[in-house]
């Protein structure tokens, strides 16, 4: 057969020879050292035997008759000392036939397979063309073209399947470059023009046709193993990247970390860290990332996953936590214990976890885990120093990006800055914007409203928690007897033990919704169904298409929500129910509050829970144009208490629609001390400002739960409103804006009075509890 390249199309036709060599040794005859000259004229006695050497071999099959001949020849150029440290051979610069190989080449080629081609990356069939005829501009032309300086790589896989990067160098100081008689000589116009349309495939082809060029010789190829700085190249590359398919980019980056650490079953993990609730997390940077410390959860307190011992050493002094051996780790600690036995449920042995902090900012955490004890450690684990920084800037770019995009959706969708406190803010950008235009360096001032007096309210769902344990458990109880009829019916026309086993289990699901539902029986259930009862059911219905059960079981189907595998019935009606209360009652609040603001202009928010919360501030500092009196806070006061009346009264028109029945309660807190708001710039919101003021805050948190003094009875009950005040002067106040809306028709004429049971933080509160009128509840 005749020589082939890379690609079928090339401007040579090759003849293998060893000509200039043969001349090095026939100078070396005549030499004045004699043992040199003895060998060089021995050896050359021998060549002669074979004048092929010389006038080149153009058929490959005739090469394995040369190899001994070959080998002797080229003894010089691959010392038998330097076989099992060098990777080289003989070649042609981008050709695919090789031969007499080093030691080590030819042990790399032994790992890599019969399956494995040489190719090198990045060369098409246009370019390969290309790089033959820069070749021949560079070398018979003495033109210096800047193509022959590009990099050429093979990716070379081990016996592991990891894939080894290897730089390629060609010597050729061996070869003639040989025009025949349909070369096209080249002008230096011509070389101009070939060098300023490189891609122009066609040019080249008309100034090189194809094998008008003889490639006389031979050239050594020389391969540095060059796998971690090629992989840190790529790992930045792919960083760069804006791939759409992020689970490909993800599976290449494994693999590039797999390259560097030579470890066939490494895998990656990321674990997000969130500073404010102390939580790790999978963030919705990349849902596609695995995450070891998590595993089968998606949010964990950082103290429920790690000792604090761990949690200082990584998040605090910026230490990797390396772990050659899992079984070699202390396990006296319970959470260590926990970590532990997490891990081992992943099948690791050994691993890194690396802490991302970027501008004192904890990002989260970069995992590394290998199936194999000490594949991972505290020296390999060095390697980190080249890729860390590349990550850190990664995470950091985009979880900023993940929150400009929620602050754009909150800037979109909501007031992010309420209308009353919006012209401070106008203020700042302007003194900014002014100071910039001038050149002058301006520092963002903290935004303060001070002497502001607070109202909060808020109207619960009555035992929400409860009631969506209850509906969970009643679609739980519905499915479960649902599969049971279902079994049973096929029980009867296909009667086989094993249709009698999950009857039996179903029914022991059924004995445990008899109790209270932990926080696992939802799944454990759910997870039976799914993993356990369902394939059975398909089985059945794709076997059986005849069966009059079929039916009945596509029905149950048709039942099932894909998104948790269960009935979502009672639970719908529950959530739809709390969706419609919490949507007629910010639509009464927010109406009324508009009026409000033409009052006195006051900051207002408000929060969607299993209810609504309000927080409102008036004051001077908000609106310093007007003249705050008290007066206008005693009026909001009033306001506030006639808004709660307005918000029970639509709840009870709207509660007999609701699919799900459920009650509320309502509670006003009375906080007579001036305070101050600071907007935070980093969460984007106002805050208490002081730490007198955080017992207001304190109080909000915590006084819907709270009892009579001396007494189990909570203090808010539905059909009632609840006023909680510390001082006599407040009561008397309260007492006489109720004595209105009573006079009003909107509260009832009993009155209750209490204490407040001491809370934590909290003492000497008291309370006034009155009933909404029955006929303003119709």
């Amino acid at each position: 057969m005749q020589f082939s390249f890379t690609f079928k199309s090339s401007p040579f036709k090759t003849l293998i020879a060893f000509h200039k060599i043969i001349k090095s040794f026939e100078d070396m005859a005549l030499s004045e050292v004699d043992f040199r000259a003895t060998y060089a004229k021995a050896l050359l006695e021998e060549i002669n035997k074979y004048p092929a050497l010389i006038s080149g071999i153009e058929n490959a099959a005739e090469l394995p008759s040369y190899e001994p001949i070959i080998k002797v020849l080229l003894a010089d150029l691959f010392p038998i000392a330097l076989t099992r440290n060098e990777i080289k051979a003989i070649t042609i610069p981008f050709y695919v036939y090789t031969f007499n190989h080093t030691e080590r080449l030819e042990h790399i080629l032994q790992a890599a397979g019969d399956q494995y081609d040489f190719n090198f990356r990045d060369v098409t069939a246009d370019s390969y063309y290309i790089l033959n005829c820069c070749m021949i501009i560079s070398q018979y032309y003495g033109v210096k073209v800047d193509a022959m300086d590009t990099p050429l790589f093979l990716d070379i896989p081990d016996k592991d399947n990891i894939m080894h990067h290897y730089r390629v160098l060609f010597n050729a100081d061996f070869m003639d470059i040989i025009p025949t008689e349909q070369a096209v000589p080249l002008s230096p116009e011509d070389i101009t023009e070939l060098i300023d349309n490189f891609s122009d495939i066609a040019l080249w082809k008309s100034k090189f046709p194809e094998q008008s060029w003889i490639l006389k010789g031979f050239s050594i190829m020389t391969l540095f193993d060059a796998t971690t700085e090629n992989a840190v190249s790529s790992f930045k590359s792919n960083l760069l990247r804006a791939d759409d398919d992020k689970a490909v980019q993800l599976e290449e980056i494994q693999d590039i970390f797999r390259s560097i650490y030579k470890i066939n079953d490494l895998r990656i993990g990321l674990t997000s860290f969130e500073k404010v609730k102390e939580e790790f997390n999978l963030r919705i940077v990349e849902k596609q990332l695995y995450s070891h410390l998590l595993y089968d959860s998606t949010i964990a307190e950082c103290e429920e996953m790690l000792c604090s011992e761990t949690l200082e050493s990584l998040l605090t002094r910026e230490e990797l936590l390396v772990v050659p051996d899992i079984d070699q780790l202390p396990t006296v600690d319970p959470k260590k214990t926990f970590f532990i036995n997490k891990l081992k449920q992943q099948k690791v042995k050994s691993f890194i976890f690396a802490p991302l902090i970027q501008d004192n900012k904890v990002l989260g955490i970069l995992e590394m885990s290998s199936t194999r004890v000490r594949a991972l450690n505290s020296v390999n684990a060095n390697k980190l120093n080249f890729i860390l920084p590349f990550i850190k800037d990664k995470v950091a770019k985009a979880f900023s990006e993940i929150e400009n995009q929620i602050e754009a959706i909150i800037q979109k969708e909501y007031t992010s800055i309420h209308p009353s406190v919006k012209w401070r803010f106008q203020e700042e950008a302007i003194h900014y914007l002014n100071d910039r235009a001038f050149g002058k360096d301006y520092t963002l001032q903290e935004i303060v409203f001070e002497h502001v007096y607070p109202l909060y309210g808020q109207i619960d769902v009555q035992g929400s928690s409860e009631s969506r344990n209850q509906t969970i458990k009643q679609d739980l109880v519905n499915q479960a007897t649902d599969l049971i009829a279902l079994f049973i019916a096929i029980n009867q026309q296909h009667s086989l033990p094993l249709f009698e086993q999950k009857v039996f289990d179903l029914q022991r699901n059924l004995d445990t919704l008899d109790h209270s539902l932990s926080t696992d029986t939802e799944q454990v259930i759910l997870d039976h169904f799914n993993l356990d009862v369902h394939p059975i059911l398909d089985n059945f219905r794709k076997n059986n298409k005849n069966s009059a059960v079929v039916a009945a079981i596509d029905a149950y189907f048709d039942r099932v929500n894909p998104a948790i595998g269960g009935f979502y019935e009672a639970r719908q009606d529950y959530d739809n129910s709390i969706t419609l209360i919490n949507k007629k009652l910010v639509t009464v609040l927010d109406e009324k509050q508009t009026e409000a603001q033409d009052y006195f202009p006051h900051y207002y928010e408000r929060y969607k829970t299993d209810g609504i919360e309000h927080n409102m501030y008036i004051g001077a500092s908000i609106a310093p144009d007007k003249n705050f009196d008290l007066y206008y806070l005693k009026n909001l006061r009033l306001w506030q208490l006639q808004v709660m009346c307005e918000m029970e009264a639509q709840f009870r028109v709207l509660q007999p629609t609701l699919p799900h029945q459920l009650e509320v309660t309502s509670l006003i807190l009375v906080f007579a001390t001036p305070i101050s708001i600071r907007f935070k710039m980093d969460e984007k919101q106002f805050d208490i400002d002081g730490s007198y003021n955080v017992r207001y805050e304190i109080a909000k948190k915590r006084i819907d739960k709270a009892k009579i003094k001396g007494s189990t009875e909570r203090i808010t009950q539905k059909g009632k409103l609840v006023i909680v005040y510390s001082h006599a002067y407040e009561e008397t106040e309260y007492l006489g804006y109720i004595n209105l809306l009573q006079h009003k028709g909107l509260l009832d004429a009993d009155i209750e009075k209490f204490e407040v049971e001491d809370l934590q933080g909290l003492i000497g509160l008291k309370a006034l509890r009155v009933g909404f009128t029955v006929q303003h509840k119709r």
